[in-house]
């Protein structure tokens, strides 16, 4: 199946910069999110390199049929009404697995968003595992992993640096990024 991925995503015209390796578990930090296709392109790279990404989304999503398709493509249900936080949830769930990739937008929007939602930070650091900073730069159409970020527990400064990593990328429509 790699090849099959690897193939759509050449033809496409797009190819990839690793300059760190998708660790078993992680968080995979994805930016710039200005488009929909970021999902399609940021799916097909990840599954030509072998990941298995899985995203976030509403327990109330996951009905029949739809919910084969969305756990086939690694769509993990948020369960909102749950006592425990969504940090939490996820850092349960890297404890049981042996293999867990959590791919989240810190945007949180397709719109420009300055201020970065931290839950992608939290969970890495709840669940201590590193935050692969993956980029789409559609100016160049290289999609790649910046560095694999080890959380100092400087939740502000962090992301700070974080967002500066990603200053030069252009998304699909970069009037919609900000960092």
């Amino acid at each position: 199946m790699k090849s099959i991925y690897s193939f759509i995503f050449k033809t496409l015209g797009w190819s990839s910069s690793m300059k760190e390796k998708l660790e078993p578990k992680c968080v995979i930090c994805v930016a710039p999110h200005t488009s929909n296709w970021d999902f399609v392109i940021g799916m097909l790279f990840c599954k030509s390199i072998g990941g298995k990404p899985h995203f976030l989304i509403k327990k109330s999503w996951f009905f029949f049929p739809v919910k084969y398709l969305l756990k086939a493509i690694g769509g993990f249900p948020v369960n909102r009404k749950k006592k425990t936080s969504l940090t939490e949830q996820m850092a349960e769930e890297f404890e049981k697995r042996t293999y867990f990739q959590l791919a989240i937008a810190p945007e949180g929007t397709r719109k420009k968003n300055p201020v970065w939602k931290s839950g992608f930070y939290y969970i890495a650091w709840k669940a201590q595992v590193p935050i692969a900073l993956a980029y789409l730069d559609y100016a160049k159409k290289i999609i790649g992993i910046i560095e694999n970020f080890i959380p100092s527990g400087d939740v502000q400064g962090d992301i700070e640096k974080i967002k500066q990593l990603y200053k030069n990328i252009s998304g699909k429509h970069p009037a919609q990024f900000a960092v």
